[in-house]
């Protein structure tokens, strides 16, 4: 009998997936890892059904009424420094970081892989929206999950190409009214397993109140400067703004302004119009290939910018070892240097890259 482990969050989708896994004959075993707060009422800060992840309450709770064994692997110490002080270096360099990828990447899926060697597991699975599917050679690839609007393939294009061959997505081609059936099935509180959609970590209001209290020195009033260098007020400090930014920035003007840049060295906040914001291309590094071996050549691809943003067609241009240039067949808006570059064809992942800096004007 095939043996996996389960990543088990506390959230519906993971718990369907042990449960499917149970179903069809799997040797399940259910780990949670625990990135973040213990759960006790003097220092969690958030109810179960608003915290991200780690509801390691619940998670105990499915794999009880699916009668498999549980445990829990503390990671917190590798979290902080992997995921958590990324975020924080990200913000106070002017970047706009998504935790969800680097976790992905640095945190969640090493750290099952490694639960599965030790605990003599086959494959690992997770509840993700994505799909490892065979080309006609037999090369296994990423893929986007079954629903479109679900699919999380876009948080998973760092995974390491060599983890894919025993990664399971049981609820991957799924759509989500058959994975809410499955859950009451399995006699899950739906008000407490809700989807998130909070950075994990922030506990307590926004990701700027979690910079205030984490990084202190992010605090630091500068410029905010229009597009022709004109100063025209008082930032907070650089971290608290990103590309594409309306709300809070209390600057008076007959005209909507918008962030269109943050520089952290000079520490100021570039501001102007809805037009400024359109960008033609940009510079993409720290790259990770998944469906080719390398890019030598223009590539023509659809290029995913952001989680909700859909993929839009770009050509792929080498430019140095390590770095590419994406050219956007239509201009788009706030491009934001720290987050991820994702490309596909079609339904497959190619890979991505994190945007280095916006290369061109529309």
């Amino acid at each position: 009998m095939k043996s996996v482990v389960v990543g088990m969050s506390g959230g519906v989708d993971s718990a369907v997936a042990a449960a499917l896994l149970v179903e069809q004959g799997w040797l399940v075993q259910g780990v949670t890892l625990q990135t973040w707060e213990t759960e006790d009422d003097e220092t969690t800060s958030k109810k179960w059904q608003e915290r991200g992840c780690c509801k390691i309450g619940i998670a105990r709770y499915v794999a009880e009424r699916l009668s498999i064994p549980h445990r829990v692997i503390d990671i917190r110490g590798h979290f902080r420094a992997a995921v958590v002080q990324d975020f924080i270096q990200g913000y106070l360099s002017g970047l706009t970081p998504n935790p969800c990828v680097r976790c992905n990447e640095r945190v969640k899926f090493g750290c099952l892989v490694d639960a599965a060697r030790e605990m003599g597991a086959d494959y690992v699975a997770t509840g993700h929206y994505a799909q490892v599917l065979p080309d006609e050679t037999g090369r296994l690839h990423l893929h986007k999950g079954g629903m479109p609007r679900k699919d999380q393939s876009y948080f998973l294009y760092r995974l390491n190409r060599g983890w894919l061959p025993g990664i399971l997505f049981p609820v991957g081609g799924m759509h989500k009214d058959e994975v809410w059936s499955r859950a009451e099935a399995i006699g899950l509180p739906a008000d407490e397993v809700k989807e998130s959609q909070e950075i994990c970590f922030v506990t307590k209001g926004d990701y700027r109140g979690f910079l205030e209290e984490e990084a202190p020195q992010a605090a630091q009033p500068g410029a905010f400067v229009g597009t022709d260098g004109t100063v025209m007020g008082t930032h907070r400090g650089v971290p608290f703004y990103t590309p594409g930014q309306r709300r809070g920035l209390g600057i008076a003007a007959d005209r909507r302004l918008y962030v269109v840049r943050v520089d952290a060295p000079s520490n100021t906040v570039v501001v102007g119009r809805e037009e400024d914001l359109q960008e033609s291309a940009c510079t993409v590094g720290d790259l990770n290939l998944l469906g080719l071996d390398h890019i030598e050549e223009p590539v023509r691809a659809q290029v995913k910018v952001r989680y909700a943003t859909p993929a839009v067609p770009a050509t792929i241009r080498p430019i140095e070892e390590g770095r590419l240039r994406i050219q956007f067949d239509s201009p788009q808006r706030a491009l934001s240097p720290g987050q991820s570059a994702v490309f596909y064809q079609g339904e497959r992942v190619l890979g991505g890259g994190i945007i280095e800096a916006v290369a061109g004007r529309g």
